[in-house]
Parts: C-alpha cells; structure tokens; sequence
C-alpha cells in the first residue's frame, strides 16, 4: 500500500489548533486575510468559508472525511478559494457569517458552518457538516460543488451576486445600536413568566433536546426568587442543577461539564469540554450553595473547580481554552466503561455497587459503552446492600478515584492550549468569588496569576489582544475581551486582591468608550473598524458567552456603584435603551441584560465600605461575614488610609476612615449612607442583617 501524500498548505504557518489541524489537508487552505481576499478578485471565484474550532466533533469528521480527501480537494480548489477561520481566533467574523447563516438556514446553524460567498465577501449558500457524497437526504460535498458550479459559471452569476449584496443590505437596514426610552420594569417579571412556560419542570433547563447549560439564567432565577419571595424561581434553579449534577454531561470522576446533553435528561453528553461553559456552571452551582448551603452544589463546585486548576492551567498561570470530544479517534471513549472495565476494575462486589449507582449496563447507554448516570440515591442504595450512608459514600468515593487514576492512563483528548482573554476573564471571576467563598487559597492564587498573565502577555503597550499560544500575541480585543476582563478585575478588587485590578479596570473601560461606542448608543462588536467585515455591528443576544453589551453594562453599573462617577450610570442607560425592543421582543435570548436590568431596578442594592484600622483588625473575620453568603446586587470596598491608588480612582473614600482607631463599617443604600459602625459585635450584626 502506498503512503498518504504528505500535503502542506498556508495553515502550516498559523498557532490556532483548529488551523493547524488541516494545515495537512490537500485543500489549498488560506487563513483568513488579505491574500485569499486578493485571489478570489483576481480568479473571480467563489470562496468557501468553513468555520469551527479545535474541539468540534463534526468539524473533525468533516476534516477527515472530506477535507483529507484528494479528489474532493481538487474539486474544491478548482472551484473555490478555501478560507479556514477559527471561531474563537475571530469571534466577529464567525457572528456575523453565523447569522448570516441562521437567515439562510431559518435558524438551524452551528459548527462546522460552510458559507460559500463572493469575492466580496458577500453570502449566497451556507451549510453546516456537508458528507463527502449524498446520503440520508442530505447534501453531499460533491453535490454543493455543482451547485455552486451552476450558479456561479452559469446564466445565473449577475442574479447570485445581486440576491448576496441584498442579503448584507437587509441586515445592515436591520442594525440596532440605539434606543429612545429604557425598558419597563415589568419587562423582567413578564420574562420570569416565559421562563417558566418555556423550562423543563421535569429536568430543568429549556424544554427539549439538545439541551445547553444556561449558567447565568440560574443567577436571574435566584436573584427574582430572592426580590419577590417566588419559590417557583428557585424551583427550576435546582432542578436544572439537580438534574445536570446526577446527569452524564458531568464527569464524575474528573469533574467539570461537557458543553451540551443530546438528551432532555442531561444523560448523554457532547463529550467536548469548554472553558467558557464551566466557568459559567460554576458560578451557578456558587451561587446556589451560597444561597442555600446545599452540599451537592459545594461538592460539584469544587470538583469542577478542581478540574479547571488541575487540567486547564497552564504553567505560566493561563487558562486554556478546550477539551476534545475524541480519543484514539471515537468520540467519548476516554469517559465511557463497559460493565466488564468495571468489575475487572474495581472487583464484582464493589463493581456490581458502582454499576448500579451509576445505571451501568452490559448493552451500555452510549455505542455499547456507558456514560457514568447517577441512578439511585446514597440513602436508598445504602439499605438495598445493608450500608449505612457513610459506609456506601465512602465506598463510591473512593472507587471513583480508583476509575478516575485508571482513567488517566488512557489516551486523552486533544486540549486547546490556547489562552482567550474573554474566557480566561469569564473563569477569574468565578475561581475570586469561589476561592474568597471557600476559604480556598488556591483558587485566588489561580485567579490572580490568570490575571496577571493577561497583563504580562496580552496587554502590549496599552493595547488588549485576543488570543496567546507559544508566545504569540494576535488580533486586536473586541467588546467581549473588554467586557470580560473589566467584570473579572472589578471582581479582584471587590475581594480584597487589590487596588491595581480596578485602576485597570478603570482604564481598560475609557478605551472601551473611546473605541466601541456608538454615539449615545451601544456598543460595537469591534473596535477598531476592519475593512474585511462587511458590517460594523452591535451584538445584543446571548450566545454561547453572555452578550458583550451587557457584561458591560453591568461593569458601567458597578462602577458607577464604586466611584459615583454618573458617567458610568448614563452609558449603561444608552446600552438599555439599545436593547429594548429586544427584550420585548424575545427576552429569553438576552438573559444577562435581563439580570443587569435586575440589578438597575432593585431597591436593595447595598454599598459596603470596610475602612482598616492600621493593623487591619478583623480582616478575616468579614471577609467571610461577606463572601461566605449570597448577595444579590452588592459592591464591597476594602478600604485602607494608606491606599493611594484606591483613593486616586475614588476619591471619597479619604472621608470614610476608620473611627477612633477601629476598623469601621459603612453601609449605603441607593446613596444614602447610614452612621458608621465601629464596635466589632455591632458590624457583625448589622452585615448578617443585611
């Protein structure tokens, strides 16, 4: 048998896996850039635009299948100039040609996504995983080809090219980026009652299937349980929780959540793992231990936690980006066992407990193998085998940890070992708040060094970049990025980590408003303007990542809490305006500027200023009076008279000093501020009333 040829094409050169992983195809891939755009003018051919990411499951078939394949790369080279795009290398180009695609595919869109336009980047076909030929019904990457053939060579080129620049047209008419009046209040409660119509009583989340984890619709659940006393809020909270912790999109060895369930049950995982979604997870599963000092939700927490800092940080302090789907070439193996795996494991008396816990079967639940479900409850297991509680939890306990070592010796999926600003600063926020919850210095330390790397690495000469791999910096930061990392140093500073975090907060917010707003409007997509988008946009929707918008206007509403600078307060306003027929609209698709919105109308919002004593009396002592419970919209100033870059950024707080040589207590509500407190027993109260 003859050896595979070896191909190299214009990805050889690039740092994004995604890239690098068909930069072996024969397709004559280019990356995204002024020379494909040149040669499709030159050539007058069509390009085919094909965007995923480096642990997509059908992006790897379609490479396999299709990309790899040298017959069916002549046809597309002959027919195509061959763009490659990693979505998370180029977050705007993938929403503007993904939405795009929804229009064109009445909404039914995803990753792999092919867009084939013309050479002025204008759309006229768009798919998602094409197969190499025909087959149940769906087109095959040989029938595209003549397709686009007919259209582009023949009779029909003028009407392609005229029905494409009409398509841009319609959505830059369509462009929202400012508004007239601000939502109602009522918008949120009759968006609560939409949440409840639409959620899965059952299950919880969204009725149906696939079903994606929704971190923060858990924190816009909670935060309407705690304001209007609805139990039925908290009710859809736990279920979803409840139901993802038993289901098999958690690993129970490893700990941390596959990116969706293919089920309505949460049972059946997508097997790749996201940075982004845990970091999210996370944070609801924080909040909910918080609130209600459940055990099952500390416990996932900190196993979730745990996986982020053991297998997702690098050794300079970064945060990667993802884990694979894949193992050895098929998909979920490294998470899945057979029955016989495990008895010959763990041995046929702890192997037939372990089994029936987690509903392990000899037919398996997922291609002859089984996704770990937790079938049965401790307690009712326990008196079937004749075991107390404890006996039976230590005895699952700890045969996990023997099926996870054993677990680790297999071949792992591939990890994305790239570091996203937006992300990281998605998962800093959460790892502060947990470490600070949980009295846990490594989470803090991780958050910390995390932040630090994105200073140390990503911020050249004043300037945020998106993405760093193998030393290399690339692409200018967009709204995302910004909105991100500020909410994620705003967090540092709020928990005592340093006064630094929010001067750059502070900073990186001024080149947001220099940089993306539109003119008493929202915020642009991007900053600066790049001549290969056809469209300078505002993102208001939720999608995979809360909405840049409105990350943002909760980082302008927290500063405007911290500094009452009013200028922070009006250009969120401009960003609520902007959203406004959205939300009246479908407002289940912008659930984080729905949960903004929460924290602009409350009445109980609360501003505490603790001011040290020079021996920084009681320190410990309040910070787990604070972080240790829930506040639903709070800002926390640590305030020290030695401080001067905290007095800098806000000045008021050189008035609020510790009295008579005690650390001393100020609590505000709604900017009125209530005698400060200096006797220790009376601060202690008076937070716990809160």
């Amino acid at each position: 048998m003859s050896e595979k040829p070896d191909y190299t094409n214009r990805l050889i050169g690039e740092k994004s896996p995604y890239l690098l992983q068909h930069a072996r195809n024969p397709v004559n891939w280019f990356p995204w850039g002024n020379e494909a755009f040149q040669a499709a003018q030159e050539e007058q051919k069509p390009i085919l635009l094909s965007i995923g990411y480096a642990t997509c499951h059908w992006c790897h078939v379609m490479e396999r299948e299709t990309f790899s394949d040298p017959e069916l790369a002549q046809q597309l080279n002959e027919t195509f100039v061959c763009i490659k795009v990693d979505r998370e290398e180029l977050p705007a180009v993938d929403n503007l040609y993904m939405e795009f695609a929804q229009a064109m595919l009445s909404g039914a869109a995803g990753w792999p996504l092919n867009i084939i336009l013309t050479p002025d980047l204008e759309p006229f076909f768009a798919a998602t995983y094409l197969p190499p030929k025909r087959m149940s019904g769906m087109l095959g990457v040989p029938d595209m080809i003549e397709r686009v053939r007919e259209l582009w060579y023949g009779d029909q080129k003028e009407h392609v090219v005229d029905q494409a620049h009409k398509i841009v047209e319609a959505f830059a008419q369509a462009a929202q980026y400012q508004g007239n009046s601000l939502p109602e209040k009522g918008v949120l409660k009759d968006s609560i009652l939409l949440v409840y119509k639409m959620a899965d009583p059952l299950y919880g989340g969204m009725r149906g299937a696939p079903k994606f984890p929704v971190g923060y619709q858990a924190r816009l659940l909670i935060n309407h349980a705690i304001e209007h006393g609805d139990g039925r809020a908290l009710y859809y909270v736990e279920r979803m929780l409840e139901s993802m912790r038993k289901g098999g999109i958690y690993d129970h060895l490893g700990g941390g959540f596959a990116r969706y369930a293919t089920d309505e049950a949460w049972q059946i995982p997508h097997f790749e793992k996201m940075l982004y979604d845990n970091a999210l997870i996370a944070e609801a599963y924080l909040d909910h231990w918080q609130l209600t000092n459940d055990f099952n939700s500390r416990q996932v927490l900190v196993e979730t936690l745990n996986y982020l800092w053991r297998e997702m940080t690098g050794s300079e302090g970064g945060y990667y980006s993802a884990e694979d789907a894949e193992s050895e070439g098929r998909e979920g193996y490294f998470y899945t066992w057979t029955y016989q795996e495990i008895h010959k494991c763990l041995g046929p008396e702890q192997g037939r407990i372990f089994c029936d816990y987690f509903g392990v079967s000899i037919e398996g639940n997922f291609k002859g193998r089984n996704v770990l479900v937790i079938h049965h409850e401790i307690e009712e297991l326990a008196a079937e085998y004749d075991l107390t509680f404890e006996e039976l939890e230590q005895q699952i306990s700890d045969n996990k940890k023997t099926l996870w070592q054993i677990r680790e010796r297999r071949i792992k999926p591939f990890k994305d070992d790239k570091v996203l600003t937006s992300w990281s600063g998605l998962l800093i926020h959460t790892m502060v708040r947990a470490g600070r919850a949980l009295d846990d210095a490594r989470y803090l330390d991780s958050a910390k060094n995390a932040a630090q790397f994105i200073y140390e690495n990503l911020w050249v000469e004043s300037q945020l970049y998106r993405r760093w791999r193998e030393g290399d910096y690339r692409f200018h930061a967009g709204l995302d990025e910004y909105a991100f990392l500020i909410r994620s140093l705003i967090t540092l500073f709020e928990h005592d980590c340093g006064s630094h975090w929010l001067q750059w907060a502070i900073n990186l917010t001024e080149q947001v408003e220099l940089n993306f707003k539109v003119e008493d409007g929202a915020y642009y997509l991007t900053g600066i303007p790049d001549s290969s988008l056809l469209l300078r946009r505002c993102q208001f929707s939720d999608g995979a990542e809360p909405s840049g918008n409105a990350v943002h206007a909760e980082n302008l509403l927290r500063l405007y809490s911290l500094t009452l600078n009013k200028g922070y307060l009006d250009r969120a306003l401009d960003v609520f305006m902007a959203t406004k027929k959205f939300l009246e609209t479908y407002p289940l698709g912008y659930c984080y500027h729905l949960m903004v919105l929460q924290r602009y109308f409350t009445e109980s919002e609360v501003e505490i200023v603790i001011s040290f004593n020079k021996d920084e009396e009681h320190k410990e002592v309040l910070r787990r009076l604070i972080f240790h419970r829930y506040f639903s919209h709070s800002t926390v100033i640590w305030n020290r008279v030695t401080d001067k870059t905290l007095h800098q950024a806000i000045p008021f707080l050189e008035q609020m000093k510790p009295i008579d040589g005690k650390t001393t207590l100020y609590v505000c509500k709604k900017g009125s501020c209530e005698k400060p407190i200096n006797e220790f027993s009376e601060i202690v109260a008076h937070i716990e009333s809160l």
